[in-house]
């Protein structure tokens, strides 16, 4: 294994990054050389490559849900990666592989991609930090696209120090310095989860209350039928159908790929969106976008579960992930829709599996995000009991 790190790391050990289903350069003798042209043959701006010289070093390619197209974290052809914080339970996804290898300790932090959750969902259920930049903040160039209007790059971590040391090398574009002025609880998302668990983020809230500004309770969509959680969230499934369509639908058509449970439904309904579907469903995100963004404004963040429950157990039947699936879109899709940064922070546990607490940051406000992360950490790590699945 070659040795890298982060600028500034400690010399106590390097540090080791594992990607999301890319290409593993290994660093052995007889392999160096081809290694060195691959790595040479890439864009300097790919976010890959950022790391790698910073002095991070790969370690492994981690698999992800087929094409993305899924918030479970299971593969159909390559199997679930462990939850090893919450056995027999799903890891969450898409970014599934690279948050078992964080949270497994087989590296320091792990790249992955956020269009509808991918990173925060696991990172809530494998209890680690993560987290779903700015849209566009980062460069997806040499990236697989899935839905260009929410995709993102994003990373988890098992630490809060590695974590925002993340930021500095990976983040580009233009931060929005600010500090954190203002704290707004998002009421209608905590109706949302299941309540040992909302009992839990609350009481998570209350131990940092001496690190955060005075919350105020809002209704982050709110203002009529048009302004309400599901409303948005049915939105973004046809949006991110129609796009994944224009990316993969002639693949497929070729092809015709073997597609899982659940990823074929679901392919097989993307094909059939229309452009005056999706021309309308872009409607309501220009609309959610300007509603969002008016109310988290640079030195507000809004305090929300980062799902609604423990992860569910493998086994879970179809119907009731499906269930799952449309309760966790509808808060992770108040930052999509606002194309805004979300961190996740592992506030807890309940019944033993992991919780994890989210603060939705204004444009550019990332790095902001990942300081409150740390300055927050020191109180995660609340137990609770029977969790009502």
């Amino acid at each position: 294994m070659a040795v890298g790190k982060l600028p500034d790391e400690p010399d106590r050990d390097e540090t080791k990054l594992v990607v999301q289903d890319v290409e593993v350069f290994e660093p052995s003798a007889e392999e160096m050389d081809s290694a060195k042209e691959k790595v040479a043959e890439l864009d300097r701006k790919t976010p890959i490559v950022i790391h790698l010289d910073a002095g991070a070093t790969i370690t492994g390619k981690t698999i992800c849900d087929e094409f993305f197209y899924s918030v479970a974290g299971m593969n159909a052809h390559y199997g679930t990666p462990s939850n090893v914080r919450a056995p027999g339970r799903i890891p969450g996804g898409s970014s599934s592989g690279s948050a078992a290898a964080a949270a497994s300790g087989a590296c320091d932090f792990a790249l992955g991609s956020d269009t509808g959750g991918s990173v925060r969902i696991p990172a809530s259920l494998c209890g680690l930090y993560g987290i779903r930049t700015t849209h566009g903040r980062i460069d997806t160039k040499g990236v697989m696209d899935m839905s260009p209007s929410f995709d993102t790059i994003g990373w988890l971590a098992a630490t809060a120090g590695v974590f925002r040391k993340v930021g500095p090398v990976l983040l580009g574009g233009t931060a929005a310095k600010a500090p954190v002025r203002n704290l707004l609880i998002a009421d209608d998302a905590f109706e949302q989860a299941d309540d040992p668990v909302g009992e839990l983020l609350r009481d998570a809230l209350s131990a940092m209350a001496g690190r955060l500004p005075k919350p105020q309770p809002i209704r982050i969509a709110s203002g009529g039928l048009d302004r309400t959680l599901d409303y948005w969230r049915d939105a973004v499934p046809i949006i991110r159908a129609y796009e994944i369509w224009q990316v993969y639908g002639r693949f497929v058509e070729e092809k015709h790929p073997h597609f899982g449970p659940g990823v074929a439904e679901r392919m097989q309904a993307a094909a059939k969106i229309s452009r005056a579907e999706a021309d309308a469903a872009r409607k309501i995100h220009a609309a959610a976008r300007e509603h969002i963004r008016a109310q988290i404004t640079p030195g507000t963040v809004v305090a929300l579960p980062s799902t609604p429950c423990i992860a569910p157990k493998i086994d879970t039947p179809a119907a009731d992930m499906d269930a799952y699936r449309t309760r966790v879109m509808r808060l992770t899709c108040v930052a999509g829709l606002g194309g805004l940064p979300q961190v996740s922070i592992p506030a807890g546990t309940v019944s033993g599996c992991p919780v994890g607490l989210s603060f939705i940051g204004w444009a550019g406000g990332d790095e902001a995000l990942l300081d409150l992360a740390v300055t927050l950490s020191r109180f995660c790590g609340i137990e609770r009991g029977i969790s009502h699945e």
